[in-house]
């Protein structure tokens, strides 16, 4: 039985300033490049059957300079809408509410997009591990994506609510690996470069 490899995509310019970055498609930083690139070799020991990754350009790119070559273009792998608190930092959320703000707890807010709850990531990334569990049968299967919706995907992998993606912080340019321990979902890595 393979493995689940999630990779969020590297560095760029809000993910390094902590901007909540949804639906804007930023390129990626040239350390975000340098970091996809280094991963090359760690992930190069995998064959992997499947590829899946965002439709947003840095995810895409990720992929493309750590080596891993797209099978498919996947909406449901795209981030969070974070509605509006698009661009803004969780410090100048809390600031305006006046008290501690949280993704996990407290949610969106519509803006220039609708925003988006979390049970709706759910729904998408119980989509994609449906379309990629028959896959693992022959090997690998590696997501690009981004933070929130893979830790909501990780969290869904191992049987919780899409507000246990709180636990599994995982750094630009990093990965994670889902597996079977006794046929049973595990987290067997987490925020590997």
């Amino acid at each position: 039985m393979g493995d689940i490899v999630v990779l969020r995509h590297g560095q760029t310019e809000w993910s390094r300033s902590g901007q909540h970055t949804g639906v804007t498609d930023l390129p990626l930083l040239p350390e975000g490049e340098e970091r996809a690139r280094a991963l090359r070799s760690s992930l190069g020991e995998r064959t992997f059957v499947e590829v899946r990754v965002s439709p947003l350009e840095r995810a895409r790119r990720t992929a493309e300079l750590a080596g891993l070559a797209a099978t498919a273009v996947d909406p449901d792998l795209v981030e969070l809408d974070y509605g509006g608190y698009e661009g803004r930092t969780t410090a100048e959320i809390s600031a305006e509410l006046g008290r501690s703000w949280s993704i996990w707890v407290d949610g969106t807010v519509p803006g220039d997009t609708p925003g988006e709850k979390l049970d709706d990531v759910a729904a998408r990334v119980d989509r994609v591990l449906d379309r990629v569990r028959p896959r693992l049968e022959d090997g690998d299967v590696a997501l690009v994506a981004h933070g929130h919706v893979l830790r909501i995907l990780a969290a869904r992998w191992l049987g919780l609510g899409p507000e246990a993606g709180a636990l599994f912080a995982l750094p630009a340019g990093a990965y994670g690996v889902l597996g079977h321990e006794h046929e049973r979902p595990v987290l067997t890595g987490w925020g590997l470069s």
